[in-house]
C-alpha cells in the first residue's frame, strides 16, 4: 500500500433542483449520509470534515454534522464560488496525504464584484458570459450552432442521470428558439441556479479510485475577472487563465497529460464556457474548440466524452456542490457504475470548475 495515496472511499449526492421548504442542512445531510454509507463508515469513523459552500452561511459544515450528531472533530468551511467543492477536496486530500447551500432565485449575484462591475455586466451574469462567448466566436470560429450543440449534447446525456434537474432531450432548433438573454446566448444555453448537495469520503489507501491531483489556482495579478476576460486586449492574450494554471499543475501532479484523459466533467455555466474549457484545459489547441465539437470528439461515442452527467446545463448549478457533484459522477464512471451513460474503459477522469472567475479547480481521478 502506498501510504501517500488518497482514495475515494465513498460518494453521496442529493439530486440537484429546487426544493421549496427544504432547509439547506437537510439537503446536505442526505448527501453526507449516502457518502458515509457508501464508505461503510459511521459516527466516530472519520477524523475531519471539509465543507465547500457558497450560500450556506457561517459554519455550514458544523450545522450539517450537528444535525447528524457527528461533531467533535475539526470541521473546516471553504468558500471559493463554484470551485468550493474542489477546494474542499483539495484540503481534505492534502490532510490525508500528510498524515450545502440554499440558492436565491434568479441571476447569480456575488459581493465579490464591485457594484460598477455588476452595472457594466462584468460580473457572474449573462452579460459577462455573453461577452466571453462573443470573444470565443471571434477567436475560435465558434458559431451559434456550436453553442446549441453543447446544450443538445448535455441535455441528451442528462436523460440518463436521475439526479439531473432537466431530463428531456432538446433539438438545436428548440435551443435557438428560446429567447435571447444576452446576444448570442439564448435562455437554454445558460445553466439554472438551483439547490443540491454532494459529499465525498477520502482515506489513505491504494486501489479503487485515487485522487491523483486536486488543484486550485487563482487569477494572475491584474486580471481579476479572468476566464479569458472578454474585455481584455491583445496584451492579455498570453496571460494564462486560472483554468490553464490549475490544469497544468494537476497534470504534472498526476503524472498524466491531456491526451491521457478518458472522461471529463467540466464547467458549462453557459454553452460557450464548455467550449472555452476545451481550450483552457488543453483538450485541443487554442482556437479549435469548434473543430473538436464538429468532429464529435466530446460526444458519448467520441474519443473524449465531456459531461456524461449532463453537466450544469442538465443538472443545474448549486455552486458549492458543483465540483463534488462532478467527483461523484467521475467516481461512478471509474467504478463502472454509471449505467446508460458509462464511458467504457474509463481509467483517467478530469473534473473542472470555475468560481467567480477568480478561482479554478481541476481534479484528476485515476483507477
Amino acid at each position: 500500500m502506498n501510504e501517500h495515496e488518497v482514495q475515494i472511499a465513498g460518494i453521496g449526492l442529493h439530486p440537484f433542483g429546487r426544493f421549496e421548504g427544504t432547509p439547506v442542512t437537510d439537503i446536505a445531510v442526505q448527501a453526507v449520509r449516502n457518502a458515509l454509507a457508501d464508505a461503510g463508515l459511521g459516527r466516530g469513523d472519520f477524523q475531519a470534515a471539509f465543507c465547500g459552500t457558497a450560500y450556506g452561511g457561517v459554519a455550514a459544515g458544523h450545522k450539517v454534522l450537528d444535525a447528524m450528531g457527528m461533531t467533535g472533530m475539526p470541521i473546516v468551511d471553504v468558500e471559493a464560488g463554484c470551485a468550493s467543492g474542489g477546494a474542499a477536496l483539495m484540503l481534505a486530500s492534502g490532510a490525508i496525504a500528510a498524515g450545502q447551500e440554499k440558492m436565491p432565485k434568479g441571476i447569480i449575484r456575488s459581493s465579490f464584484f464591485e457594484p460598477w462591475r455588476e452595472d457594466a455586466g462584468l460580473a457572474a451574469t449573462p452579460a459577462y458570459f455573453a461577452l466571453r462567448a462573443q470573444r470565443l466566436m471571434r477567436e475560435s470560429g465558434v458559431t451559434r450552432e456550436h453553442l446549441a450543440g453543447v446544450v443538445v449534447k448535455n441535455r441528451r446525456n442528462g436523460v440518463h442521470n436521475p439526479d439531473a434537474m432537466f431530463r428531456k432531450e432538446v433539438t438545436a432548433n428548440e435551443v435557438l428558439a428560446s429567447r435571447v438573454v444576452c446576444e448570442p446566448l439564448h435562455l437554454w444555453m445558460l445553466c439554472s441556479p438551483n439547490e443540491g448537495a454532494a459529499a465525498v469520503v477520502v482515506r489513505r489507501g491504494s486501489g479503487g479510485v485515487r485522487v491523483a491531483a486536486a488543484v486550485l489556482r487563482s487569477h494572475l495579478p491584474g486580471n481579476v475577472l479572468s476566464e479569458a476576460t472578454p474585455m481584455s486586449g491583445l496584451v492579455d492574450d498570453d496571460v494564462p487563465p486560472p483554468t490553464t494554471l490549475a490544469a497544468t499543475a494537476a497534470y504534472e501532479a498526476a503524472g498524466v497529460g491531456a491526451t491521457d484523459i478518458d472522461v471529463v466533467e467540466c464547467q458549462d455555466t453557459d454553452a460557450a464556457r464548455e467550449l472555452l474549457s476545451y481550450e483552457e484545459l488543453g483538450l485541443c489547441p487554442r482556437g479549435d474548440a469548434g473543430k473538436l465539437a464538429d468532429e464529435g470528439v466530446t460526444e458519448m461515442a467520441g474519443r473524449l466524452p465531456v459531461n456524461p452527467s449532463g453537466g450544469l446545463l442538465s443538472k443545474g448549478e448549486p455552486l458549492g456542490a458543483s465540483a463534488l457533484g462532478q467527483v461523484v459522477e467521475l467516481t461512478r464512471q471509474l467504478r463502472g457504475d454509471a449505467g446508460p451513460r458509462q464511458v467504457e474503459g474509463a481509467r483517467v477522469a478530469l473534473g473542472h470548475t470555475v468560481g467567480r472567475g477568480a478561482n479554478a479547480s481541476v481534479i484528476v481521478l485515476t483507477r
